[in-house]
């Protein structure tokens, strides 16, 4: 990959290219960090703006299980998606209550944000997706519904791919909707494959492939499937013809077999997890994930011990298995106070939602388990990645 890591560097150019059949002006910048041609980035927080949702105890909920008016969003709201709809960005956050303390013992709904900037939220009173007396509950109580990712049909049906927690087990699940307010749950993504050889694996983190057509970012498939990459401790690839249900890739054996694992010494040394929908580009199928450093001697000693970093991943578009390229360094960390202080203090930029919006590509991420925030990428625009240290 084309990295420096320069003191002081400013190249300031005139580039023109081709969009759509409109020659446009580029003006690239670059400092530091600065990304290969195949990479999205670098993502600029819009400054004064962040974080764009935080907790709020005032809102409340009545909670179907508990019986009762509960502050649904009042301890946390984090790890968001995002999508498109009628003009508009809609985040789609998880939120957790004041039900118990620590992390992963309270219980977590999804709640819904609009905005016409991108950087200014109006918020839903009530979260769209949450643990009901339905045929989830088994799968969703008391844990709740956590980290979804969100894409959406050229039909206009919207797909959530999201995590269940029961307390005992995650499982990535999926829901439909037209209207994101309403979902129909269908369960278990692995429940049918393989004659429910992986129904109860504990698993999470699914990116379905999308590509921008018409300036419009759908899910696309490739060689005639659906595609998914998923997983946490590894990165895997999963097949559909309907987006319910899904078949992890498996060897000859019937195991998992993954594309992508953690590094020693790198900053994703501990854990390799899928971030938002991955994208079909003129280069490949890129995917972002969210890297976390181990907290031993095998960790990347340039970034603090156990923080969450993201990095980037190229997937040959013929061979969608076969890795072309990888960030060695991240393109966007802790930078800031608050994605360092709140549930997770070491420190936390959780990449779920990346949406194409008015020529430029909105990143939503989670700030230390506690808030949400947002970073622009503009293409015309070239910036570096977050600096290295």
């Amino acid at each position: 990959m084309k990295y420096f890591n320069w003191f002081s560097f400013l190249l300031l150019c005139i580039v023109f290219s081709s969009c759509g059949g409109t020659t446009i002006k580029k003006e690239t910048i670059i400092e530091g960090n600065i990304l290969p041609e195949w990479a999205f980035g670098g993502f600029v927080r819009p400054d004064g703006k962040n974080p764009v949702i935080t907790p709020d105890p005032n809102v409340k909920f009545f909670c179907p299980m508990r019986q009762d008016s509960i502050g649904w969003e009042g301890s946390d709201t984090f790890n968001p998606a995002a999508t498109i709809k009628d003009g508009k960005i809609y985040v789609l956050y998880r939120a957790e209550d004041n039900s118990a303390t620590g992390i992963g013992k309270r219980t977590s709904r999804i709640g819904l944000a609009e905005s016409t900037d991108g950087i200014a939220m109006k918020r839903s009173p009530a979260p769209v997706m949450y643990p009901a007396e339905d045929n989830m509950k088994e799968y969703e109580w008391e844990g709740g519904c956590e980290d979804s990712r969100v894409t959406v049909t050229e039909d206009g049906t919207y797909v959530m791919m999201y995590t269940s927690w029961n307390r005992r087990t995650p499982r990535l699940c999926v829901a439909t909707s037209k209207d994101l307010m309403t979902w129909q749950k269908h369960g278990p993504v692995f429940a049918m494959a393989y004659e429910g050889r992986f129904k109860d694996m504990a698993c999470k983190s699914g990116s379905v492939v999308t590509k921008v057509i018409d300036g419009k970012q759908i899910i696309t498939k490739v060689n005639g499937k659906y595609l998914m990459y998923w997983g946490e401790k590894m990165i895997n690839l999963a097949t559909s013809d309907d987006l319910i249900n899904w078949y992890p890739q498996v060897n000859e054996k019937m195991e998992l077999k993954g594309l992508i694992y953690p590094r020693y010494k790198y900053f994703d040394s501990s854990l390799t997890e899928c971030g938002p929908p991955a994208v079909i580009t003129d280069r490949g199928i890129l995917l972002l994930y969210n890297g976390k450093n181990r907290t031993d001697d095998r960790r990347d000693e340039r970034f603090t011990a156990g923080s969450y970093s993201a990095g980037q991943v190229l997937f040959d578009m013929k061979d969608p298995y076969k890795v072309i390229a990888r960030l060695d360094v991240p393109f966007f960390r802790p930078m800031d106070e608050f994605e360092k202080s709140g549930q997770y203090v070491d420190g936390t930029v959780f990449i779920e939602g990346l949406v194409y919006y008015k020529d430029k590509w909105y990143l939503y991420y989670g700030c230390a388990d506690s808030q949400v925030g947002v970073a622009v990428y503009d293409p015309s625009i070239a910036v570096a990645g977050d600096p290295v240290e």
